[in-house]
């Protein structure tokens, strides 16, 4: 089965950096689009950025643009977010999430039916 395994999280003061991984299985990777949501405590799940198959094109959420970036090695069925310059605000779990469909609505969670189990990410201030 299909099968998303993040890493990477951990504690970092703010304006630090942290790569986080997702290694997947049991699907075609190469043929899925891929993406990152975040969820904080009493906040709703979260878009964070998508990346398409190709790795060509590439949407963030606006609080991250210029700080997150998105990337994918379809070799070693891999997907990556390096996050720089971290704020508190970025506390949060965050989700790799992939699927074989691309959806204009990809900032929402429902059209993604792959995801991995969260990793944590936490900022001090």
């Amino acid at each position: 089965q299909v099968q998303l395994v993040e890493s990477g999280g951990g504690l970092v003061q703010a304006g630090g950096s942290l790569r986080l991984a997702c290694a997947a299985s049991g699907l075609t990777f190469s043929s899925y689009h891929m993406g990152w949501f975040r969820q904080a405590p009493g906040k709703e799940r979260e878009f964070v950025a998508v990346i398409s198959w190709s790795g060509r094109t590439l949407y963030y959420t606006d609080s991250v643009k210029g700080r997150f970036t998105i990337s994918r090695d379809n070799a070693k069925n891999t997907v990556n977010l390096q996050m720089n310059s971290l704020k508190p605000e970025d506390t949060a779990v965050y989700y790799c999430v992939g699927d074989p469909t691309w959806s204009r609505s990809y900032y929402d969670a429902s059209k993604y039916g792959a995801w991995g189990q969260g990793t944590q990410v936490t900022v001090s201030s």
